[in-house]
């Protein structure tokens, strides 16, 4: 085995071993992660909020036992696999193993540590943004078109995990036909190979068509309701905070790619690069959304200076530029990482409070940052939930109805008695089991203020009466509450035929 993969399994096992050890196992999944993982008992070519393939790794993680340890396994994979192929980026630029290590560090102590906690399509897409660049520069530099296909099925691997990745492209193309690198659109293999991938992601098209496109929906919504409010000066200076750390590195990269020889034809990389982000600020994205940008650039700046370092005194700079995303990921994993109970985040707030962590979607400061709070409560909301259901004589008349997709997907992850909870939120819409006439309902609400559940839904049953609610004080859904309605007077199932209805015809 050779020095360097012995430092390249070093890389990856410290990648592995942080992924989990910067969660505090007193935190539960996030609401999101219970989504996907519903979704591997729905498989199908879409849904109304991501594309397919993560219900297929969450169906893999179901084969597996469906433990917290496989949903953080394959995000911590995605991370992985993103370090390595940008290692193998600089081996195809002709870099130096100080280079390799140097984009080793910057990869590994960044905003994707963030990233690859969560088990949500973004890890993934970053992958798949940084292999289609690899593949990319591996076409530059040997000119054999077999990298036009490797190029159309990573993209629709891409596709089918988020759509995001066609950003990729709409900043691409025109950097190409402004280049010495034109002519790669000339050649008729490309054409074929992009025939290749729309066959590949042609059933998801195809789903999209039948379901009335939801995504066009769903992008509209986003913008009218998320879109609207991002700042786009807030979107650069959140760019300058995803690879802190390597920011060096990737300035280099821009330098080299202007006016180092060996990279001239890679230059469309820098227009590149100028172009998607444009395209991102335009339409007001979300910072995140842009992450996927950054490591081929890392790798381009590490290998231009681990030539450039390698002899003279400035070899001595070599450790500097190592050493730079350590010492600044000393303060962020202090604060950004769920690592530290809600008890000593609450009693030591300030240093959140300071950056603005503890300001939620809702314009006010909370005892805990937004995405922190989302991870608690839900073990408890299942507990209780399969306590009441366990209750309840009829079980299997009994439906299990929330206000959110969050609620249903950890009833439904963590549950001991089978319940499958719904709600008129997000996937769940499509996933009524109407062959069963319910006739008790298990009502999981949002905590409101002047909520009349009790008496605006009880004259439909026989008897209503509040089960409990979420204690967890820290949690996102503290207060949430289970009310219980038992023996219907009116046809449940025809009502629920309406919300359907009305909430599919909202979404067309």
């Amino acid at each position: 085995m050779t020095k360097k993969t012995i430092i390249l399994i070093g890389f990856i096992v410290l990648k592995f071993v942080l992924q989990y050890v910067l969660l505090s196992p007193e935190y539960d999944l996030q609401r999101d992660e219970y989504l996907h993982l519903d979704q591997a008992n729905h498989l199908a070519w879409g849904y109304l909020s991501v594309p397919p393939l993560t219900s297929w790794i969450s169906y893999i993680i179901l084969m597996l036992g469906n433990s917290v340890f496989w949903v953080k396994f394959f995000p911590a994979l995605f991370g992985v696999l993103t370090l390595i192929v940008v290692w193998k980026t600089i081996e195809t630029l002709k870099g130096n193993l100080y280079a390799q290590i140097l984009s080793s560090v910057c990869i590994l102590f960044s905003s994707l540590l963030r990233i690859n906690m969560l088990f949500q399509p973004n890890s993934f897409d970053v992958l798949c943004w940084t292999a289609f660049y690899y593949v990319i520069i591996q076409y530059v530099a040997t000119q054999k078109t077999k990298w036009f296909y490797v190029a159309a099925m990573v993209f629709a691997i891409g596709f089918l995990n988020k759509y995001n990745i066609i950003f990729l492209l709409i900043g691409l193309i025109p950097a190409i036909l402004l280049s010495d690198q034109r002519l790669i659109l000339a050649e008729k293999k490309l054409y074929l190979a992009l025939l290749f991938g729309l066959v590949l992601i042609l059933p998801n098209i195809l789903w999209q068509y039948n379901n009335q496109f939801p995504i066009v929906h769903h992008m509209k919504e986003l913008a009218e309701t998320q879109l609207v409010n991002v700042d786009r000066v807030e979107f650069l200076k959140e760019q300058l905070l995803f690879f802190i750390g390597g920011l060096l590195v990737i300035l280099s990269a821009f330098y080299a790619l202007l006016f180092f020889k060996p990279f001239k034809k890679y230059k469309f990389f820098f227009t590149s690069f100028i172009f998607t982000l444009l395209v991102f600020i335009y339409f007001k994205a979300k910072a995140y959304y842009a992450i996927g940008l950054y490591p081929v650039y890392i790798a381009f700046g590490a290998a231009f200076l681990g030539e450039f370092l390698k002899s003279g005194w400035k070899r001595f700079l070599q450790p500097i530029f190592i050493a730079i995303p350590l010492l600044l990921f000393i303060p962020i994993y202090d604060i950004a990482f769920p690592n530290k109970s809600p008890q000593e985040i609450s009693t030591n707030p300030e240093r959140y409070q300071k950056l603005g962590m503890l300001r939620w979607e809702d314009g006010k400061d909370h005892v805990l940052p937004q995405d922190f709070a989302d991870m608690l409560g839900w073990k408890e909301l299942a507990r209780k939930t399969d306590s009441v259901y366990t209750v309840l004589g009829n079980q299997q008349n009994t439906l299990v109805l929330c206000d959110n997709y969050g609620q249903a997907g950890a009833i439904n992850y963590y549950t001991k008695k089978g319940i499958k909870a719904v709600s008129f939120n997000a996937d769940y819409v499509n996933w009524f089991n109407l062959k069963i006439q319910y006739k008790n309902l298990i009502r999981i609400k949002e905590f409101e203020k002047n909520s009349n559940e009790l008496k605006e839904t009880g004259p439909y049953f026989q008897s209503a009466f509040k089960a409990g609610e979420i204690t967890n004080k820290y949690a996102r859904e503290f207060k949430t509450t289970l009310f219980v309605f038992t023996n219907a007077k009116i046809n449940i199932n025809k009502r629920i035929e309406q919300e359907i209805k009305g909430a599919k015809d909202y979404s067309q």
